[in-house]
């Protein structure tokens, strides 16, 4: 491919894309720049979000791996000390030999060394044998297998310390060359770093087994093609960073591609955007279990147009055993805003009883026969006493090292129809249903963007999604929407302090979700959830409606449970209230755009870009030309024309009238 940087300097205009560069022009996103030229490359400002985010995990990522290749060195040179020990316990008994005393001259320097690097915690005042035992870790190595411009790849290398290279993959020949020419802007630092390829993102992943450390996707739409093959090219512990913008799909406006993408079948709860992030770890996961991996997912984030998450992969056939018990599917009332979640695994202990294993074995006329029979059971099951009232009944496990099995799951959780509206279900699914964040990920990675705000242009917005998650349960799934049960009773909406304190005042946990500012996580049951209504309906009476309607139906019904609405200094929020936690978009037309090279015109490009920006794309396209009237975006007339045209037409008709 050869050095980008080659004979060019750093300010040299790109003459490769287009001959004329007046059309140019120079964009600066943290500490990257990149040059921009009409829509021939995709670039997205709303999407600056998406990337100071990646950057922050990308920091906590680096921090984190660090401290585990320093607590893995010290294990090691640990596992080595203990072998050295058993050597000299072998080799007390006898004469000493030059052999002998090279080595315990060996035990000796490193068990003082590593006590010593232990007790300071850090290499700093490492010795020379410090330094060879505990090597500091290799430099990461970044894929980001849809560069486009290469402006998240320029910023990855300029502003996260700790990355050896970022391989910057686009298929499309006018992408690599403008990802070359951003390279050369950036100076000679990022051409050091970054590596544009031109190549399918899909088979270069494929080539390349387990050999980046951090893999990520940022498609236009579905990720669903390049998952296979990103799960196979991350290295164990990896970390891969997947954006999905087809939320349409995922919310459940067409479910049979979400199903033909995902593997899983959306609902169209208030909960759709929590749901379409685990759907997406879902179809994640399965992929990852197919090589006998799995992923632990650190931060998931519903934001704007768009879901992203960070999940780390592990290789382990056991672990991978589990992974049924982290998915469920989901029952959607049709009638009311209950949901239920059946998992799709259960645990099984490989407990029998001692007493039913050894009565055939009692009737045998040979003492000897008892005898062996009870020492190959102590040899190879563990024994463990159980008290049940008065007995004591004595049980073991055949398999000493690995006593627990999976079997699929009893269900279904809920009868045909919905015991609070008498509605039928739909169901949904699978979806993951562990938890979605890393608590301790989320404080670092706060801290980090905390502490380094100034170097984020898009600091107040990550802040606020950070802080909202932060307070999130982590171990609920899904969540409801106080106005939507307001609406199924067509009742006055409490206010979000006066339910979360009944909530909390029935001995039931609740918190608020990044995703939604009206939605309401709560590890209470939905009977809980309506009964607690029903007592707010009976202080707020509603008019009469309908017996058939689902609302009547759930308050035909006595509560089961006084709720207790006095307000509780923690059903506020968070503890930081002066924090934000949902801002307003920054500017109009904060969404998706084309993609690169497609030409809008009339009434979608001012929906897309906006009627100013669409002026000033004219005026940029064509600097030459005078200045044209203004037209009708809709029509593309001017509409002083199109008004003297009707008015002519109406003269001809009044006197062909007349």
């Amino acid at each position: 491919m050869g050095d980008p940087c080659e004979r060019k300097n750093a300010t040299t205009k790109p003459k490769s894309l287009h001959d004329d560069s007046a059309g140019y022009r120079i964009l600066k996103e943290g500490e990257a720049e990149i040059l921009i030229h009409r829509n021939d490359v995709f670039y997205n400002k709303a999407q600056v979000v998406n990337r100071d985010l990646s950057i922050a995990v990308l920091r906590t990522y680096v921090d984190k791996r660090n401290e585990e290749h320093k607590v893995r060195r010290c294990e090691e040179v640990a596992a080595k000390i203990a072998s050295v020990d058993g050597r000299l316990e072998r080799t007390s008994d006898h004469e000493a030999s030059p052999l002998d005393e090279e080595t315990t001259k060996e035990h000796e320097d490193r068990q003082a060394w590593s006590l010593s690097n232990i007790k300071q915690g850090d290499d700093s005042d490492a010795t020379a044998q410090g330094n060879k035992e505990v090597k500091e870790a290799k430099p990461l190595k970044v894929l980001e297998a849809l560069a486009a411009s290469g402006l998240r790849a320029l910023r990855y290398a300029r502003e996260v310390e700790g990355l050896g290279s970022v391989i910057a993959i686009d298929n499309d020949k006018v992408a690599f060359e403008a990802c070359k020419q951003n390279v050369k802007l950036n100076g000679p630092f990022a051409c050091s770093k970054v590596e544009p390829e031109l190549a399918d993102a899909r088979v270069y992943m494929l080539t390349r087994p387990k050999e980046f450390d951090v893999v990520d996707l940022d498609p236009y739409g579905s990720p669903s093609i390049f998952l296979d093959s990103a799960v196979q090219s991350v290295v164990d512990g990896g970390m891969l960073m997947c954006t999905a913008t087809d939320m349409a799909v995922l919310c459940g406006n067409d479910g049979d591609v979400c199903y033909s993408k995902y593997g899983s079948y959306p609902s169209k709860g208030k909960y759709c955007h929590e749901m379409a992030l685990r759907i997406l770890l879902a179809c994640i996961e399965s992929h990852a279990n197919r090589y006998k991996r799995y992923i632990v997912p650190v931060l998931s984030v519903s934001v704007d147009f768009y879901i992203r998450v960070f999940v780390r992969i592990y290789t382990s056939a056991n672990a991978m055993k589990s992974a049924p018990l982290k998915l469920s599917y989901v029952y959607q009332c049709t009638g009311c805003d209950s949901f239920h979640l059946q998992a799709l695994a259960r645990t099984v202990s490989k407990v029998l009883s001692l007493f039913l294993l050894a009565c055939p074995f009692l009737m045998l006329e040979s003492r000897r026969s008892i005898s062996y029979i009870f020492a190959l059971l102590l040899n190879h099951c563990n024994f463990e006493s159980m008290l049940d009232e008065d007995d004591l009944i004595w049980t073991f496990s055949p398999f000493k090292h690995n006593s627990v099995r999976y079997a699929p799951a009893y269900g279904p959780v809920v009868p045909q129809e919905c015991s609070d509206c008498g509605k039928r279900f739909n169901l949904a699914g699978p979806i993951w249903s562990a938890s979605i964040h890393d608590q301790e990920w989320i404080s670092s990675i706060l801290s980090n963007v905390v502490s380094l705000k100034d170097r984020y242009p898009a600091y107040e917005r990550i802040s606020a999604v950070l802080t909202a998650i932060s307070e999130e349960l982590l171990d609920v799934p899904l969540y409801v929407s106080l106005h939507s049960l307001s609406a199924t009773l067509k009742c006055e909406s409490p206010s979000a302090v006066m339910f979360r304190s009944a909530v909390m005042n029935a001995g039931y946990r609740m918190s608020g979700t990044h995703a939604n500012p009206l939605g309401l996580k709560s590890d209470a049951p939905m009977s809980v959830i309506w009964d607690i209504m029903r007592c707010w309906v009976k202080l707020h009476p509603v008019k009469s409606r309908p017996s058939d309607q689902p609302g009547s139906v759930i308050l035909a019904k006595e509560p089961t449970i006084q709720a207790n609405f006095a307000r509780l200094k923690c059903s506020s929020g968070g503890k930081d209230k002066k924090r934000a936690r949902f801002l307003p978009n920054p500017e109009g037309h904060w969404g998706p755009k084309p993609r690169a090279g497609r030409q809008i015109k009339s009434k979608k490009r001012s929906l897309f870009l906006g009627p100013d920006r669409v002026n000033r794309l004219k005026v940029q396209d064509n600097p030459d030309e005078p200045e044209t009237k203004p037209q009708n975006l809709e029509t593309g007339v001017d509409p002083k024309e199109k008004r003297r045209f009707l008015s002519s037409i109406k003269e001809c008709t009044t006197s062909a009238e007349g």
